[in-house]
């Protein structure tokens, strides 16, 4: 094997980045050696592009970023124990301590010392990725790389699902990203009655229909509050997934909550936000889940489960696929202000 490896790097503290040929990552004793067969982008590597606020406060240059990803595990460290070379894997992302009271309570994906792979270590914008094998999810081999590649976004839309409790309720999903997009499917899977959907972007508002919203608005054109009201005799809906972290979006999803719902939030503002607490939670009697990475692994199976079995079809939200060193046309599509596009996927072995 080539000691050598192509890998997309943030080389400095500004915006862009470069494919570079770098080391292949030497393992720990505790790590897997991973040949990425597709990675897909996610809206945390666009704020590393763009280097904005969050990515100065957060990114240590130089690494390579990147951390949606699936492979061929080629190399296994002397005390891995449950995961062979050959095995095809996709990456759990928050890679836990083990050891702090989180961890020690099954609660490892908020692990009071958290790393996040392609965040505060090196990622897999890359031809091999190292990652600890407690992140390492071992996958079907008939999987395809693309859907195997996605499968840490569509569990963070598994996890809000169903901690949210929806089945035979009415929902609104509020934004029009591809987990949200995502969290539609999901829904519609586990039975829930009507699924309102409200998006910005035309190319995404269609993305949720075809993902089985009942209702899709968009902001743009429609009134989603008088329209969702109205449509729930003024008693507004049971459950609200708020996954763009916009104000607006925030403000909408407590007004049309029905009194004793359930608010799922998901979306990070990208600043603080002004909230009423009062009519928004406490006279409304609101119940407020916040929703961080996946259970590990409750959510692994659950989302194993609905791809499994074809409950869901996750193929319309992969809009994009293309070689790793195309990564700048990838990127540029996810951060273009038309949003037509879904998921992106890279994949390294492409020419």
């Amino acid at each position: 094997m080539s000691e050598k490896m192509l890998a997309v790097i943030k080389r400095e503290r500004a915006p862009g980045a470069e494919l570079v040929e770098v080391d292949i990552p030497n393992i720990k004793s505790d790590e897997v050696l991973v040949k990425v067969k597709a990675t897909s982008i996610c809206g945390t590597d666009a704020h590393i592009y763009n280097w904005d606020e969050w990515a100065q406060s957060r990114i240590k240059p130089p690494m390579i970023f990147g951390h949606e990803c699936a492979g061929e595990v080629v190399e296994v460290g002397n005390l891995v124990k449950r995961t062979r070379t050959g095995d095809f894997i996709s990456a759990e992302t928050h890679i836990p301590c083990g050891h702090c009271f989180q961890c020690l309570t099954g609660q490892q994906h908020i692990c009071q010392n958290l790393r996040i792979l392609g965040v505060d270590i090196n990622g897999c914008f890359a031809e091999y990725v190292s990652i600890p094998e407690v992140c390492a999810w071992k996958n079907d081999t008939t999987l395809p790389a693309e859907i195997a590649s996605v499968q840490e976004p569509f569990g963070n839309a598994t996890y809000t699902v169903m901690e949210s409790q929806v089945p035979a309720k009415i929902i609104a999903i509020m934004g029009d990203g591809p987990i949200a997009c995502f969290a539609v499917g999901i829904a519609k899977a586990v039975g829930a009655a009507k699924i309102f959907a409200v998006g910005e972007f035309p190319y995404r508002v269609k993305l949720l229909k075809t993902m089985g919203a009942d209702v899709t608005l968009s902001i743009l054109t429609n009134d989603p509050v008088k329209e969702i009201m109205e449509a729930t005799s003024y008693q507004g809906v049971d459950v609200v997934l708020e996954m763009a972290g916009a104000q607006k979006a925030i403000d909408d999803g407590f007004t049309i909550l029905k009194k004793g719902g359930t608010f799922t939030a998901f979306g990070i503002p990208s600043s603080k936000i002004e909230f009423d607490l009062s009519n928004n939670v406490v006279f409304k009697g609101a119940k407020i889940i916040g929703i961080n990475g996946r259970l590990m692994f409750k959510t692994w199976f659950e989302l194993n489960n609905l791809l499994k079995y074809k409950k869901v079809d996750i193929s319309p939200v992969i809009t994009h696929k293309m070689p790793l060193k195309d990564f700048h046309k990838g990127m540029e599509a996810v951060i273009s202000k038309r949003k037509e596009v879904g998921k992106v996927v890279l994949f390294p072995e492409a020419k």
